[in-house]
């Protein structure tokens, strides 16, 4: 992407290229998000223009251009400061992996491939969390005292054992003496290095004052041959493995998220704020699969644990490659006769390795302790303190833009207020706090009646101003029964599926509904699919996989960040009933409503209808 391109934007007049604009509004959703650079407005322009050395925050309603702007912005730096961002890369952090297929295809279409995209969730190399916790437990596991819970459960693992063996090398007793620990302990903790790192410091204190206490045995003094063979035998003692890792614990981050949860017990003497009803809601058995929400504290772990011996014997074979190949290439310099400054050892294995921004972002996928240049947040309401200290390790010159809407935010620790959050993490005039105005996804109809419910629920909500009005954009329905509500549902679906979805793969439809109505919601409407469409074009619609279907049914949470032709939103009462607060409910509820471009559909029962005004 070019500088120039981005500045397309005119300030005179609300919107820039008008016509062009209103033909990607009204154009079939392709379950790909497109550039913006034809139309580009002043409002944008000037966040996507923004100095890279300052968090900017995007706050934006629904369908404001927030995630537009937030890549746009990114091809802009990493087209203005190349030198910078090729070699440290720039971060994508989206809410779900539907989400970000959904914007593969901008930063390409836009020259830039050289970045990584990740949600929260899939951030550590290796590591996937394939469990989801409970609204309760996400919001406790969130909370920034996390971290201290992490270092205490690591410090506790630093301790003198009660019961101290004597161990016999060569026929000489030796005592394994509780001074002698202390003070290995402390020539550890003063290295300030990671828990398994200052553990080797540890250890070699540990053995050497063994080796002294083995020496002061002796009637005679030794000779150096027999002492490295006295601390080679100590080394290889069981008695004394085993005691050294009692003393000094080698772990791994795993395995102490595994057992802090499985142990309630333990778990409230390292976090004495817990109640004992917070206690039952973290506990599970030892070996459940990791959740989202344990991915911050393994990451926490991670970084005061340091890395097990394993990765640092990879690491070891890797630095000793890239060292050989760094030979290789000085030893062809040489022999070419190129050495003499104008090609370095260095650009030529680059040039092998094809050092360039795909290749970064390939490296730093790979790297857990890789650093970037710059890092989007897209749906940053959502994140909770421990997420944000996840992110702000992976980049400490805190060059982020942060985009979101405080009114969409559904999880129990995430944003509400962005000052209070961001003068957190940022410090008080070190971010900038930009809010976007016009709402180009909704026809306004769609938009003020979103706009009216958050409002009555006590959301705050930016001012937008829809761009266009579609007349019967809004259509209700409210039947007297369950059979009814899927009889009308699959109706709705098959009516709108013949308008908005072609077998081109253009036109996108999703029916939002409780939990416990997605399988029978689903099984009605592809029953009445079936028996209106061809048989191929049927199979075609239902082989799609789920990131990329044209009619999806789905909970509220799948459709964050995400925009279809038209929504069917059904017994939304009870998808408030199954959020853990109103507020949280309403702010699902404002999301599934402000997700149409075209068409949004209220599927109700007459009870759903007395529960909730919308």
């Amino acid at each position: 992407m070019h500088s120039d391109q981005v500045g397309q934007a005119s300030t005179a007049g609300t919107l820039t290229g008008e016509g062009a604009l209103l033909a990607s509004l009204s154009s079939r959703r392709t379950g790909k998000m497109t550039d913006i650079v034809a139309t580009i407005q002043a409002e944008q322009d000037r966040i996507i223009r923004s100095d890279m050395n300052r968090a900017v925050v995007v706050q934006g309603g629904p369908g404001t251009g927030k995630t537009a702007v937030a890549l746009h912005r990114a091809a802009y730096l990493l087209y203005t400061h190349r030198r910078t961002l090729e070699r440290s890369g720039v971060l994508v952090v989206g809410p779900s992996s539907a989400f970000l297929h959904y914007i593969d295809q901008v930063l390409p279409s836009l020259g830039e491939t050289g970045v990584v995209s990740r949600t929260i969730s899939d951030l550590i190399p290796g590591i996937t969390a394939s469990a989801i916790d409970t609204p309760q437990a996400a919001k406790l596991k969130g909370d920034r005292r996390m971290a201290q819970v992490i270092a205490n459960a690591i410090a506790s693992r630093i301790r003198v054992p009660g019961n101290l063996p004597t161990v016999t090398i060569s026929g000489i007793q030796i005592p394994m003496l509780a001074v002698d620990i202390e003070q290995a302990q402390s020539d550890a903790k003063r290295t300030r290095q990671p828990h398994n790192k200052a553990r080797e410091t540890f250890i070699r204190s540990m053995l050497r004052s063994m080796q002294t206490r083995y020496a002061e045995q002796l009637d005679y003094t030794p000779d150096q041959a027999e002492l490295n063979r006295a601390m080679s035998l100590l080394r290889m003692n069981e008695q004394v493995r085993k005691t050294l890792n009692l003393c000094w614990l080698p772990m791994t981050a795993p395995w102490l998220i595994d057992q802090l949860f499985a142990h309630p017990e333990r778990l409230k003497s390292l976090a004495g704020w817990m109640t004992d009803d917070d206690l039952a809601t973290l506990a599970r058995p030892k070996g459940s699969p990791l959740t989202r929400s344990d991915i911050p504290l393994l990451d926490e772990a991670m970084d005061l644990l340091g890395p097990d011996p394993k990765t640092v014997a990879k690491q070891s074979a890797a630095n000793a490659r890239r060292a050989a190949e760094e030979q290789y290439a000085k030893d062809t310099l040489a022999a070419t006769g190129l050495g003499q400054g104008i090609v370095s050892s260095q650009m030529l294995l680059d040039q092998m390795n094809g050092d360039d921004g795909e290749l970064t972002a390939q490296r730093a996928a790979a790297d857990r302790e890789w650093t970037y240049g710059h890092i989007v947040v897209d749906e940053a309401q959502e994140l909770t303190a421990m997420d944000w200290r996840m992110l702000i390790r992976r980049c400490p010159s805190r060059s982020f833009t942060i985009v979101g809407d405080v009114a969409q935010t559904s999880a129990l620790a995430g944003t509400r207020r962005w000052d209070k959050t961001m003068n957190r993490l940022f410090g008080e005039g070190h971010w900038d706090l930009n809010e976007l105005t016009i709402n180009y996804r909704n026809p306004q109809e769609v938009s003020d009646l979103a706009s009216r419910f958050a409002q009555n629920e006590g959301l705050y909500i930016s001012t937008v101003n829809a761009v266009r009005a579609l007349p019967d954009s809004v259509s209700r329905h409210v039947v007297d029964d369950m059979k009814a509500l899927l009889t009308v549902t699959s109706n709705q679906a098959a009516q709108l599926a013949n308008h908005f979805v072609s077998a081109d793969g253009t036109g996108r439809i999703a029916i939002i509904c409780p939990n416990d109505l997605i399988k029978p919601v689903r099984e009605a409407v592809r029953h009445r699919l079936s028996s209106l469409m061809a048989p191929s074009e049927y199979q075609r619609l239902i082989d799609q996989p789920e990131w990329d279907e044209q009619i999806s049914v789905c909970g509220t949470e799948m459709v964050k960040g995400l925009e279809f032709d038209a929504v069917i939103v059904i017994e939304p009462g009870r998808i408030e009933d199954d959020a853990p607060s109103r507020l949280v409910a309403a702010s699902d509820l404002y999301v599934a409503t402000t997700r149409p471009t075209q068409k949004l559909v209220i599927v109700r029962t007459k009870e759903d209808e007395r529960s909730l005004n919308i």
